[in-house]
């Protein structure tokens, strides 16, 4: 379990092919912390370590098929940035929301711009009745996971299958995220609130 507080960006040195599952070198601050067996989000996917070399502070994760086929992850290129969490102590503040670190889908970016200081940014993402049914859908103030980050949403809108969600980003999360990196027609990992999930279904269970 996350809480969508990025602690840091990781930085992808190397890929390899594995039949359908990919493994990611990287590279952070808090390599040489980690073990194997260990959970790490990555724009928001639970991964688990597999390998650590501490003196290179470079550590392994293998991504395989569903999470590739629900994530960005399949169109990292060596030397791109990506967030990077590790899991929550139960003992700590939950200072962003419940995040599982399981991405429901994608979504594209449709507007970044700087606002005084501050980014907002617009996506659209794939989206009808059945997957509303399910509880993958925003509402106004509420939480979204974008990339791993913990997010209030605004501006939420649905129309002839395609769904919207606006964020808002302070200078300080723009600056230590891969939000910095994203512009129009970017790629981004979304995790929409399990408890809207949980409510959903039982709504659906009458």
């Amino acid at each position: 379990m996350f809480s969508g507080i990025v602690e840091t960006m990781a930085r992808v040195v190397a890929i390899q092919h594995d039949h359908t599952n990919i493994h990611f070198t990287l590279t952070c601050s808090f390599a040489d912390e980690l073990s194997i067996d260990q959970s790490v989000a990555h724009n928001g996917v639970c991964l688990t370590v597999v390998k650590v070399d501490k003196k290179k502070k470079e550590y392994v994760v293998t991504v395989m098929e569903e999470s590739l086929r629900r994530s960005n992850l399949g169109l990292l290129k060596v030397g791109d940035h990506v967030n990077v969490e590790r899991s929550m102590l139960l003992n700590e503040r939950l200072d962003g929301h419940i995040v599982q670190g399981h991405v429901d889908q994608t979504a594209t970016c449709i507007e970044a711009r700087e606002t005084d200081g501050s980014w907002y940014y617009r996506f659209s993402y794939n989206s009808t009745k059945e997957m509303i049914r399910r509880g993958y859908f925003c509402v106004d103030k509420g939480s979204v996971t974008i990339n791993g980050v913990s997010l209030t949403v605004c501006e939420p809108d649905v129309k002839d299958n395609e769904g919207f969600v606006s964020v808002c980003i302070i200078p300080y999360t723009h600056e230590i995220t891969n939000f910095k990196y994203i512009e129009e027609g970017s790629v981004v990992n979304l995790e929409f609130d399990i408890i809207g999930k949980y409510l959903s279904r039982l709504a659906e269970l009458g």
